[in-house]
């Protein structure tokens, strides 16, 4: 039996690679709906290391992508954003508490499993390919490929899209190098371009200041926020979160890991869902999720313990105890196109699983629920998918 927790240059790099989700959302949340910045780290950290010390595998923390991309979209208040992680949370206690997961779960399909994990990975890659482009939602708001960094073109190419095909091809050059690990390699060099070339967004007066993160740093939400968050955030985010973070990440984390991921259950994974989104309300952080495409990430850059959770937890936590409001200072030496890159090569693996699909049934539903995801949303292409599948049960039914 193998160490649930391992300390390498490997791990490192693969606690690492789902920054492409993380980073970009957490801090479009607070430029734009007021988070607090070390809540929200401190947050993630805490959560990051629970969660690995509970499973004993490598276990995603990732933000609820429903709430995050609309709340930085329509500019939402931070009671919203609260109001909407206190009742997720709540709803997922209740299903997880009940056993009601237990039976969705058992009654999802694989070609729908795969199917949600194919729509997500796309999701990841294609949202990587904008990143390099300069067209997600924070340069979309910033106005500029690369916020901040000076240099903005070279010659008549974006530098975005120079850094990021340059980053593409180290990865796939270091991808398998277990000296050298790419995820590792890619986020120093950004980080090094960024100190070179970066504006003067307050990194220069960076420094080490011990700071604890406060209880309820904003006001408790209002009844109106409770009413606005239900239908515009909540809704559409439990349908993906139930497919995606719950019975897409078991799967995932089973086919990983085995018999060392049997704590990994769609209970379990609803309720520490459930608690560490109390735990981000109570210190004014993000709602949080766990999330196959996060597993994947970490995954395919190189996590194969509960090492990589503590790895990055201890970054996070570290960043929330001793930067505190200076976070944004110290994150924004990261160029967004080197984001972009890790959030394609995980947005890859993930989509990749569809692989064991066998028949033209099989291939049908994930296929079909990502036409519909992209169309339209991973909630509607779910109960899609389900309502397919069971279809094409049917001998008279065929594609």
């Amino acid at each position: 039996m193998s160490l649930p927790y391992k300390f390498n240059r490997l791990e490192l790099a693969g606690s690492l690679g789902d920054l492409g989700t993380l980073l970009p959302i957490a801090v479009g949340m607070i430029v734009v709906n007021g988070l607090n910045p070390t809540g929200v780290f401190f947050s993630i950290g805490v959560f990051y290391i629970l969660t690995g010390f509970y499973y004993g595998v490598t276990t995603p923390v990732q933000p609820m992508k429903v709430i995050g991309a609309y709340a930085i979209a329509t500019a939402m208040s931070t009671g919203q954003v609260m109001a909407a992680g206190l009742m997720v949370g709540s709803i997922l206690m209740i299903i997880g508490l009940t056993g009601a997961i237990d039976i969705i779960g058992k009654y999802a399909p694989k070609s729908v499993i795969r199917g949600v994990q194919l729509s997500t990975g796309i999701i990841l890659l294609s949202g990587g390919v904008r990143m390099i482009l300069g067209q997600s939602q924070i340069q979309q708001l910033k106005n500029a490929a690369e916020p901040y960094l000076l240099l903005q073109h070279i010659g008549p190419v974006p530098v975005g899209i120079v850094i990021g095909i340059i980053g593409f091809l180290v990865t796939l050059l270091l991808l398998e190098n277990k000296k050298m690990p790419a995820a590792l390699v890619v986020i120093c060099s950004g980080i090094l371009i960024g100190w070179i070339f970066g504006i003067d967004t307050g990194r220069e007066d960076i420094s080490i200041q011990p700071v604890f993160p406060r209880f309820f740093p904003v006001a408790f939400p209002g009844k109106a926020d409770f009413v606005v968050a239900i239908f515009a955030l909540v809704l559409p985010q439990i349908p993906m979160t139930i497919g995606n973070a719950v019975i897409a990440d078991a799967d995932l984390s089973a086919s990983y890991f085995g018999e060392h991921s049997r704590k990994v259950t769609h209970r379990a994974l609803c309720i520490t869902m459930a608690l560490g989104n109390l735990l981000s309300f109570v210190f004014g952080g993000m709602p949080l999720c766990h999330g196959a495409g996060g597993l994947a990430a970490h995954y395919r850059f190189g996590a194969r313990s509960a090492g990589s959770n503590l790895i990055i937890g201890g970054i996070f936590l570290t960043m929330a105890l001793f930067f505190g409001h200076q976070i944004l200072s110290v994150v924004s030496m990261i160029p967004f196109s080197i984001l972009g890159v890790l959030l394609m090569f995980a947005g890859g693996q993930l989509a990749l699983t569809i692989l064991d699909m066998k028949t033209r049934k099989e291939m049908f539903v994930p296929l079909l629920m990502l036409g519909i995801t992209l169309a339209s949303s991973l909630a509607v292409g779910f109960i899609a998918g389900m309502i397919l599948a069971y279809a094409l049960l049917s001998e008279r039914l065929s594609v």
